[in-house]
């Protein structure tokens, strides 16, 4: 049975995705302009409905991950259990956010089994219950592994089980975008546009193969080094990669679900550090 600590885990996350379905304009990704003429993309009404429906699933995950008590393969396989009957709640929600559950489940497990970690230690906690197998899990390959195979990208468990550095580098692009005086809605797609730049995305190379990919990933650098969101030339260049991405049907939609599980890391909060007392 959940908490409130669980709970309110469980809600971190769901505004860490709803967050990143709130930012716009995201190329090749729903945002809030679906609502009209863009409305040919996944809906981005029925994403958020959906979003909320992935309260209870990892509700229940912090809960499993307080109960265990440490990232073991008992926890690992409650965890896959939890994932599976979360996704087909989502299903009938709407669908969507595979990706992000997973990201997000195993963020918020390892959140709850170390209250008030930082950013480093959440993803290390991450990273050791990714390690174990999940057993219990369908022996059919799922799209995303068979196209990490075919391409040898590390798709999302490689992510995993390296410690979710993508996620860390959100984080990084997320404070510097700060620090630099970008608001909050121009560090986030700083920090998304971060991500895009180097991660092998398994749904790119899906509909778009490796050239694709490049392709993106190129895009993605391009409104970076133009300065960013926060300039005339990175904006200009964010409308022109989204058009481009729009017009291919081509959707990153591994990056959104690391910079959702970015965002749910960057809102926990924090202890406080013994040595600088």
């Amino acid at each position: 049975m959940s908490s409130r600590e669980d709970e309110a885990l469980a809600l971190a996350a769901v505004d860490a995705l709803t967050g990143q379905l709130a930012l716009a304009p995201k190329p090749g990704l729903p945002d809030p302009r679906d609502l009209g003429a863009r409305a040919t993309r996944k809906d981005h009404s029925s994403l958020r409905w959906s979003a909320r429906a992935l309260a209870p699933g990892l509700a229940a995950m912090a809960a499993a991950a307080r109960r265990t008590g440490e990232p073991s393969p008992q926890l690992r396989a409650e965890l896959g259990a939890i994932g599976r009957c979360t996704e087909h709640s989502v299903g009938l929600a709407g669908g969507g956010h595979r990706g992000a559950l997973w990201t997000l489940g195993l963020l918020v497990a390892a959140a709850a089994l170390d209250p008030g970690a930082r950013s480093e230690d959440v993803a290390t906690a991450a990273k050791k219950i990714a390690a174990h197998s999940d057993k219990r899990a369908p022996r059919r390959p799922s799209r995303g592994s068979s196209v990490s195979a075919k391409y040898g990208a590390a798709g999302a468990r490689g992510e995993a089980r390296a410690g979710f550095p993508h996620v860390r580098r959100a984080l990084d692009a997320l404070a510097r975008s700060r620090q630099a005086g970008a608001d909050e809605t121009e560090a986030r797609l700083d920090a998304l546009l971060t991500v895009m730049s180097t991660l092998q995305d398994t749904e790119l190379l899906y509909t778009a193969g490796p050239l694709g990919l490049r392709h993106v990933q190129a895009g993605a650098r391009g409104v970076l080094e133009a300065g960013g969101t926060t300039t005339d030339a990175g904006r200009a260049a964010l409308l022109a990669l989204d058009a481009d991405l729009y017009t291919r049907a081509w959707s990153p939609r591994g990056s959104a679900g690391l910079l959702a599980g970015a965002l749910f890391v960057d809102a926990l909060p924090v202890k406080a550090d013994p040595r600088a007392a």
